[in-house]
Order: structure tokens, then C-alpha cells, then sequence
């Protein structure tokens, strides 16, 4: 029940815009749950909206080994990439997520 309470608050601070607090929480949530593809990919958009780029990419590509359908997830990596100036690698994410619905 806790790792949901805390899931739930680092939501709140994103929810409210203060990306690096909610980065801090749900970085935990993940360490307790790290299967669990939800806060992780919400740890990803936290990292990505605080500019944490590098982080965000690695959150991003974890979550696309555990579910390579998950369409945001490339869309968001596409994004990431592409705020790097790696658009040839950000290409190729974008495509996908494009093809699946995402964008």
C-alpha cells in the first residue's frame, strides 16, 4: 500500500509541475517495483520535463525491454533523442510510435 501512497505523490508533484521532486519520488517507487512499467514510465516524462535527458533515455529503453508495444514510451524516447540533437536515432522511434497510433 505504501509504494502505491508514494506512486500517488509523485503524480501529485508532476501532476503540479515540480518534476525533480516527483523525479525523487518515483525513483524510489521504481526501485521498489522495478517491473512495474507504469511509474516507470511516468520516472521517464519526470526526468524528460526536468531536462534530465540522459536519464530519461535510460528509463525509456528499460521500459521498451519489457514491453517494445508500449507506443509512448518510443514516441517519448523519439522526443528525448531528438532534444540530444540524435535525430537519426530519434528517427526510428518516432516512426513507430507514428505507426502505432501514438502521435
Amino acid at each position: 500500500m505504501r509504494i502505491l501512497e508514494e506512486y500517488e505523490r509523485g503524480r501529485l508533484f508532476f501532476d503540479y509541475g515540480d518534476y525533480i521532486t516527483a523525479a525523487g519520488i518515483l525513483a524510489d517507487v521504481v526501485a521498489e517495483v522495478p517491473e512495474d512499467v507504469a511509474p516507470r514510465l511516468l520516472l521517464a516524462r519526470a526526468y524528460y520535463h526536468s531536462a534530465q535527458l540522459h536519464r530519461a533515455e535510460e528509463q525509456l529503453r528499460l521500459v521498451l525491454e519489457r514491453d517494445p508495444a508500449e507506443h509512448y514510451a518510443h514516441l517519448m524516447l523519439g522526443r528525448t533523442l531528438q532534444r540530444q540533437s540524435r535525430h537519426d536515432e530519434a528517427r526510428r522511434h518516432l516512426r513507430i510510435a507514428e505507426a502505432m497510433g501514438a502521435c
